[in-house]
């Protein structure tokens, strides 16, 4: 699946002479955390969200004025004139990030989760030629899960191929188990070996269990042994 096949072309946006008070009213309304700005020839120009009006004057959240000596020695102007802004400007071209993180509608999922996470994005927009064609948000792929249908695959029919098939499903995992620490005996899986934490464990069980034909899963698996100091 891709960008297109989940987004939402419904997308409310903000324009840069729109008040602080007008999108903070379209935030809330909308139950959104951020939204694009497009400008009148509909080009995304910037990006404005909850974490732009987090410190604002009307509410009394302006960051505290530091001491002169700490402004002096580890903020430029630049930077307080930047605060400044954020704090006391009137419209959402005061206050919005210019720097648009945006993605084509052919983008794969697997690209998309990558960028949320490795930006700390909750949507991002879908460009095409410049112009806004809609947005993914983390919703979108949470909907996505919720809209697939399960996949099943056919369960192998003896035990010899339930067990192969569960040290296939840890493969490449530097948690898996050998094929020596994996038993099945009339669909019912035993695990042998030593974990090193909870999570490890976890996961084990996790791929013996996801293996179509398996009954039940048995855990024999146990934390290394510490020596006592003497």
């Amino acid at each position: 699946m891709r960008a297109r096949d989940i987004m939402t072309a419904f997308v409310i946006t903000a324009t840069p002479d729109m008040t602080i008070h007008e999108a903070a009213t379209l935030l809330v309304d909308n139950h959104i955390g951020s939204m694009p700005v497009v400008d009148e020839n509909a080009e995304v120009v910037g990006i404005v969200g909850e974490h732009d009006l987090l410190h604002r004057v009307e509410n009394g959240t302006c960051q505290s004025k530091r001491k002169w000596w700490h402004e002096l020695l580890l903020s430029s102007p630049r930077a307080q004139a930047a605060r400044y802004l954020k704090e006391h400007g009137r419209v959402v071209g005061d206050v919005m990030c210019e720097e648009v993180i945006s993605i084509p509608g052919d983008m794969p999922l697997q690209q998309i989760v990558d960028l949320l996470e490795r930006r700390r994005l909750d949507s991002v927009p879908v460009l095409r030629g410049g112009k806004l064609i809609g947005q993914v948000s983390r919703a979108h792929l949470v909907r996505a899960i919720a809209r697939a249908a399960p996949v099943v695959a056919p369960a192998p029919c003896d035990d010899a191929s339930l067990c192969n098939a569960i040290v296939q499903a840890m493969h490449g995992q530097r948690w898996g188990l050998s094929r020596h620490g994996v038993r099945v005996k009339d669909g019912v899986a035993h695990l042998w070996g030593v974990i090193e934490s909870m999570e490890e464990k976890r996961a084990i069980r996790i791929a013996a269990e996801s293996v179509p034909g398996i009954k039940r899963v048995v855990s024999h698996l146990e934390s290394p042994s510490v020596i006592p100091a003497l």
